[in-house]
């Protein structure tokens, strides 16, 4: 086992053996245990009672995080000319078509989403291969596929995150960074969460969330009370 260092061991020191935090607490404690030198995320990290590999168990939705991201977000908008104009004026980072997909095939991904048109995607099937593994192919159920450009690429910019269960049953999301005010974080977290509330399958039974954990970059993670969002 790795042994601990003194600010691990400090930070470790302040959690409670088995507590459950409420989100305002975990928050707060959150921005008392992180110290890193840099400007660190905080995770959410939320176990649910699904299966995965069923379909209709399948958790995966989108949320704008009141408070954002605190993240430069790079978005790339693939449109065609008559859209260029509204999603440079809406904030995208990169716009175009041909020259960004000649760029993506030769293996240029340095974008966190990309924004497109319904008529442009039958040219990014053949670029699932790249884009898939990286989270970055653009999907209507996440509205980054969408004739709304603009909306799609203010969205982004303003916070908005596309969220989905993992094969473990885990949601993990970037909820904010260390140097946001406590409520700002403990905002973030609640949005998420009573997303996810909303979003229970039907075929889901029992408790649908077993266990929520809060923490910033390298760490330990700060356990939060699910009964508020099990009892919804």
């Amino acid at each position: 086992m790795a042994r601990l260092t003194k600010k691990q061991k400090e930070a470790a020191s302040k959690i409670e053996p088995n507590k459950a935090y409420s989100v305002a607490e975990a928050s707060a404690l959150i921005k008392e245990i992180t110290s890193v030198k840099f400007d660190a995320s905080v995770d959410l990290a939320v176990r649910l009672n699904v299966d995965p590999r069923k379909a209709n168990q399948m958790v995966r939705g989108v949320v704008t995080l009141p408070h954002g991201t605190g993240k430069d977000v790079k978005v790339l908008a693939l449109v065609t000319p008559d859209k260029e104009a509204e999603a440079k004026e809406a904030g995208a980072d990169y716009v175009g078509l041909d020259e960004y997909l000649d760029k993506i095939k030769g293996g240029w991904t340095d974008v966190d989403v990309i924004v497109t048109m319904p008529s442009v995607m039958g040219k990014l099937g053949p670029l699932g291969r790249v884009l898939g593994p990286r989270g970055l192919m653009p999907n209507p159920k996440t509205g980054t596929v969408t004739m709304d450009v603009a909306k799609a690429v203010s969205d982004v910019k303003a916070g908005k995150i596309d969220f989905k269960v993992d094969k473990t049953g885990i949601v993990h999301a970037a909820i904010g960074k260390a140097s946001f005010d406590a409520e700002k974080i403990a905002g973030n977290a609640r949005e998420l969460l009573t997303t996810l509330v909303k979003l229970k399958p039907q075929a889901a039974k029992g408790v649908y969330i077993k266990s929520i954990f809060m923490s910033s970059t390298m760490s330990p993670g700060v356990q939060v009370d699910t009964k508020r969002f099990t009892e919804q």
